[in-house]
């Protein structure tokens, strides 16, 4: 028998490291085609985070019936706090990393705290469908943070239909106002500006640490100061109960901040910041649709056709993909 004929197909063996931080033999490296799978399957979390999303201004509205602005924001939080800190204990999470603290602050300031707070106090004087549509400027906001803060590249088919699904809601929202601009609007453009931020570290975060950690501890940062505000905001603000506050209150706590968040950061972990973004595209139009059926708000003709544009243009992002960094 020759050398030639004994030789046998070199295999690649995967080390992967026990929990003592030694290393032991596994399965060999699954084919570049998994990816695939996971890709689709991170989009379908990011639109399941849209869908919960959606639903918290017609929730906000309905809290606001029960509760003031600030009580409803520090409620909001402590409760979400309160899950999320059971099931941090629960799954014996260790204390993040001192170097990933910032970003979770960031985190908490941005989409915790000051998009909660800025959008409520803005639908004191602004329909539900008027800031939906405002906000509606989200994904091109986050893409544009996410492009600055982590050196993404995404191509200029990806540009090309943001900016183009950003001047349809755009269009929509000045066309919704009679031409002018709403005294909320104020409140809502710097919600922007915070949700982008906390969307970007959230997103970056969901890389070294499951997206459900990321919201249960930027959650826990916000406990003193979401205790401190309702203790001061209760005594002020009058709570009258009703069917729809307390259901408001448990849908923006539990769905939209913790279930909604975590299902968000996860699909953006794995489908990238950018592209995950333009899905919420999508959401003002979703939000118009809960505002109706929920509010009874009336939706103008021009809905379907925004509707129709901009998922022609959440298509274009997706396929355009989200480039690299």
């Amino acid at each position: 028998m020759t050398a030639k004929d004994s030789a046998t197909t070199p295999r690649t063996i995967a080390v992967a490291p026990t929990p003592d931080g030694h290393a032991r033999p596994g399965p060999a490296a699954a084919p570049a085609a998994a990816s695939v799978p996971a890709g689709r399957n991170g989009t379908l979390l990011a639109l399941l985070g849209v869908v919960s999303f959606s639903l918290t201004f017609p929730s906000t509205a309905w809290g606001l019936e029960s509760f003031g602005p600030w009580s409803l924001v520090a409620l909001r939080s402590l409760l979400a706090a309160a899950i999320a800190g059971g099931v941090l204990l629960a799954a014996r999470v260790r204390v993040p990393e001192r170097k990933h603290w910032a970003g979770l602050v960031v985190v908490a300031g941005g989409v915790v705290v000051g998009f909660p707070l800025l959008t409520t106090l803005a639908l004191r004087t602004s329909t539900t469908s008027h800031a939906a549509v405002v906000v509606g400027l989200l994904p091109l906001t986050t893409a544009v943070f996410s492009s600055v803060r982590t050196g993404a590249r995404p191509p200029r088919a990806f540009w090309a239909a943001a900016l183009a699904g950003a001047a349809v809601v755009i269009a929509f929202t000045v066309l919704q106002s009679g031409g002018g601009l709403s005294a909320g609007d104020l409140y809502l453009f710097c919600a922007l500006l915070v949700c982008a931020a906390g969307y970007t570290e959230g997103g970056r975060l969901a890389k070294v640490m499951p997206g459900w950690q990321v919201t249960g501890w930027a959650l826990i940062l916000t406990v003193p100061l979401a205790a401190a505000g309702a203790a001061l905001a209760l005594p002020y603000e009058p709570v009258r109960w009703s069917t729809h506050g307390v259901i408001g209150l448990v849908w923006v706590a539990v769905a939209s901040t913790f279930f909604g968040l975590y299902v968000w950061y996860r699909g953006m972990a794995e489908i990238g910041v950018a592209r995950a973004s333009q899905l919420q595209l999508a959401q003002p139009l979703l939000t118009l649709i809960w505002s109706f059926l929920l509010l009874g708000e009336e939706i103008t003709p021009a809905a379907p056709v925004a509707a129709v544009a901009v998922l022609v243009c959440i298509a274009a992002t997706q396929r355009a993909g989200a480039g690299r960094s």
